[in-house]
């Protein structure tokens, strides 16, 4: 990571990701779903918009991750919400890998919220 790269804080090693499942993680207070699938990583708030329920607790699909209470869906790529309950979309946070540890820009616009 090069000094211009300040907006990227550290979440977890890349080896701690288990493959094509979910996991939460505390990055800087905030607490966050990091799912592995066909070894991309995507990152989004673990709090479901629907009902207050983890989301690494839930079960990963594909691209889709369901809520646990619900069963609502969200597409981890970009946060939409899919199907009912669920109306709003989930935060989503890009990352970097670098190194072999896996980096979040916590500070970038809000993608997936409407």
């Amino acid at each position: 990571m090069t000094p211009l790269d300040t907006h990227w804080t550290e979440a977890t090693a890349l080896g701690d990701l288990p493959e094509d499942d979910v996991i939460g993680v505390s990055v800087d207070g905030r607490d966050v779903a990091l799912y592995t699938v066909a070894g991309d990583v995507f990152a989004t708030d673990n709090l479901c918009t629907h009902g207050n329920a983890r989301l690494c607790d839930g079960f990963l699909e594909g691209h889709e991750i369901e809520c646990p209470l619900h069963q609502g869906r969200f597409d981890v790529r970009d946060g939409r919400a899919l199907c009912a309950p669920l109306t709003q979309a989930l935060r989503t946070y890009p990352v970097r890998i670098d190194q072999g540890k896996v980096y979040l820009n916590l500070e970038a616009a809000p993608r997936g919220v409407t």
